[in-house]
């Protein structure tokens, strides 16, 4: 069985009280996030650095 054809296991943060979050998954050697309520739609991949620099701007609330 090769890493491709293993379902990444999808997860929310545990605030999450409604269906309008983002999901995110260890894919491979990347990070994915995807919006919960199309699981359809385009993932965003990170690298190991750029998911590091994703989850500071998070952190410190520079997305809104």
């Amino acid at each position: 069985m090769q890493e491709s054809d293993i379902e990444p296991r999808w997860r929310r943060a545990s605030r999450c009280g409604n269906a309008a979050c983002v999901e995110f998954a260890v894919l491979g050697g990347s990070y994915g996030v995807r919006d919960s309520k199309d699981p359809a739609s385009p993932v965003l991949r990170f690298d190991r650095a750029g998911w590091k620099a994703f989850i500071a701007g998070v952190n410190a609330d520079t997305f809104r």
